[in-house]
């Protein structure tokens, strides 16, 4: 499995780059999963429905599956901070795993650079791409490629051509 995080200030675009690099992997016969970071109190299950009563009553996980799909909960008693390792140790076999969020992970990762924002690339040596609207503005010239944001066939392109660098060695 090969992985690569996106990470960049919220509004910034990950989501629908991602979607895009998404459609381009699989289009070149990828199998693609995500892990995605999310804020406090999110949920994705429906009150009312069998599985939220089950987590309502007290279980741990529930497992929910049809044909078509399998969606897994966990509820945690405590607050709990997941690890981006741990996280992709849950998923099963694919090609590639995409990141969003998780910006200070130990992961190779694609940065979202925003105009006026604080800028990782500098500093993190995991950020081995920048995306941006204008390479010219970035606070500080880089080495690193540096794609426009609405690029994801060039953004694919260099994962794929880069696939090796970005295989998953996390013990």
């Amino acid at each position: 499995m090969k992985v690569c995080g996106f990470s960049g200030p919220s509004g910034v675009g990950k989501t629908t780059l991602m979607e895009g690099v998404i459609r381009e992997l699989k289009a070149a016969g990828q199998r693609v999963s995500v892990v995605k970071h999310a804020h406090q109190g999110f949920d994705i299950d429906t009150p009312g429905k069998d599985s939220w009563r089950h987590r309502q009553a007290g279980a741990f996980e529930v497992v929910v599956a049809s044909a078509h799909r399998l969606a897994k909960l966990r509820e945690f008693d405590v607050e709990t901070e997941i690890t981006v390792h741990q996280l992709l140790a849950e998923l099963v076999g694919c090609d590639w795993a995409l990141v969003e969020g998780f910006k200070h992970a130990d992961l190779l990762k694609v940065e979202l650079w925003q105009s006026g924002k604080p800028a990782a690339y500098p500093s993190d040596p995991y950020v081995v791409a920048v995306i941006c609207d204008d390479a010219a503005l970035l606070p500080e010239p880089t080495a690193r490629p540096v794609f426009a944001r609405d690029d994801v066939v060039g953004v694919a392109s260099y994962l794929q051509s880069q696939a090796q660098r970005f295989e998953y060695t996390h013990e």
